[in-house]
């Protein structure tokens, strides 16, 4: 009884400060309703729609980058309500893409809303159906070098339809070995370096019948799609958690290997604001 309760208390609902007005409101079933209120997101006549979700520290920390820490459970306090909303941008989204750091961190995990949080597995499917949604998710894989293990359960298990998208030598790596049946090799026409956001979400259209595009990760890949000024908006959950730094850590923040302010400040407007248990849920604009 003690657990259903403390489970019950870490579903409560989030209580909305500002309200985002502007897009088509999408038909959550009751009980997402219920937690977490009024839900729009745009949906653009041509074009993809992007947007990304992470969560961070008070001091701008999203990965604590230490062995069996790096996840954003540890920066989120393994918060439900966070996990919560997590699911409904993945259900939310055609494809979801991830850089392969993301993916080495937690290599088991499948970036589809019932594995985030299967609590509300049901809800989610019923989203899905609502929102005549053709398929679950792509799971969009950026490695430029290929190396990559094609046993993980992204690729292997048949649940997700997945996609590796490389250059030219990440692809003679990877075609050396047998392809599972539901993964797709996407390589761009160079052989090394930096894969372009715009080539990315090039392919990523190419392949999915919808036009929202979830980028989780990680900050690198993140910074590569605020450079070439291609994110739309930013879903961040705030947690108020110090964790610091020394001289020369590893820890990340949101943006990495990207510099903007002050020569090339990037701005975004805050459109929605609403509080959880201990997060504060944010959502920016920057189209």
């Amino acid at each position: 009884m003690k657990g259903t309760s403390r489970q019950a208390a870490a579903f409560t609902p989030l209580q909305t400060l500002v309200r985002s007005t502007g897009g088509r409101q999408l038909p959550l079933p009751p009980r997402l309703s219920r937690l977490y209120g009024d839900f729009r997101l745009p949906r653009p006549r041509s074009g993809l729609y992007v947007y990304s979700n992470f969560v961070s520290t008070l001091d701008g920390v999203v990965s604590l980058q230490v062995k069996g820490h790096s996840g954003g459970g540890d920066i989120s306090g393994f918060s439900a309500q966070d996990r919560m909303v997590m699911g409904l941008l993945r259900a939310a989204a055609d494809a979801v893409i991830i850089g392969s750091g993301t993916l080495a961190a937690d290599p088991d995990h499948l970036w589809t809303p019932e594995v985030i949080c299967p609590e509300f597995k049901d809800d989610y499917r019923q989203l899905d159906l609502a929102m005549r949604k053709p398929s679950v998710a792509l799971n969009v894989i950026v490695s430029a070098a290929g190396s990559l293990n094609l046993r993980l359960p992204v690729f292997s298990s048949g649940n997700v339809p997945a996609m590796i998208i490389t250059t030219a030598r990440g692809a003679k790596r990877l075609l050396k070995h047998k392809l599972p049946d539901s993964l797709r090799v996407h390589a761009i026409r160079r052989g090394a370096g930096e894969i372009p956001a715009h080539e990315i979400l090039e392919i990523v259209g190419q392949n999915i019948v919808g036009k929202r595009v979830l980028v989780e990760g990680g900050p690198r890949l993140l910074g590569t799609f605020y450079k070439e000024r291609l994110l739309d908006e930013q879903f961040l959950s705030l947690a108020p958690q110090l964790s610091g730094r020394e001289i020369g850590d590893a820890r990340m923040s949101l943006v990495m290997g990207e510099t903007f302010a002050p020569s090339d400040s990037l701005w975004g407007k805050l459109i929605d604001a609403r509080v959880g248990r201990r997060l504060l849920f944010l959502r920016y604009a920057f189209a």
